[in-house]
């Protein structure tokens, strides 16, 4: 079995669509092991073979560590456990790579223990390049096994080349400005990115 871990270099740059997209693919399962809020899932339901519970739900759009203290929550790693399944699994991250699950342990701390491949997603904004690099640069700390990087925005030629130039890793895909996301959008996205998948 599969699986791919969907990473950002923070929040609210496209992890979600390329797991949708990634969903299709594959025809995959879906799993994001700490939910903060309902919004991804809901999206998800229309993509993926299974959604697998998340290990947390928690309703607050905060941090884990912060959303879960509102709910007199305390996050214990070790209850986090990646579900069985015979399908490809497409594992959702929370925000960026380094977000607290307690005031101690970050995402990255738990996740870079898994059997994953790791795909990056990269939205074009003013600050992207130091946040890209220093993604890919905490992730190959760890020994992460790393697919490649998707980049989410209007083509940036310069950021995306010194990125890819830096880091030596392949461009998966890019994604464009859309104004509507329905099926066959993603998977026109599917059928360019497939051969980049293998």
């Amino acid at each position: 079995m599969q699986r791919i871990m969907v990473a950002g270099i923070s929040t609210d740059v496209g992890k979600t669509l390329v797991s949708g997209i990634l969903a299709l693919l594959f025809q995959a399962d879906y799993w994001k092991p700490i939910q903060c809020s309902e919004e991804d899932l809901v999206f998800m339901e229309q993509w993926a073979h299974k959604i697998h519970p998340s290990a947390y739900a928690l309703k607050a759009p905060l941090s884990p560590h912060h959303a879960a203290r509102l709910e007199n929550l305390t996050i214990a790693p070790q209850k986090i456990t990646i579900p069985a399944t015979d399908r490809t699994l497409i594992i959702e991250g929370v925000g960026g790579v380094l977000v607290p699950l307690t005031t101690n342990i970050t995402t990255l701390d738990l996740f870079h223990t898994w059997d994953c491949q790791w795909v990056i997603v990269s939205k074009h904004y003013l600050g992207s390049i130091n946040h890209t690099l220093l993604t890919v640069e905490a992730l190959k700390q760890r020994n992460v096994p790393i697919l490649g990087l998707i980049f989410n925005g209007e083509p940036n030629l310069d950021s995306e080349a010194a990125i890819l130039e830096t880091t030596k890793l392949p461009c998966l895909g890019r994604l464009l400005p859309e104004a509507h996301l329905n099926k066959e959008t993603l998977q026109r996205y599917a059928k360019q990115w497939q051969h980049n998948f293998g």
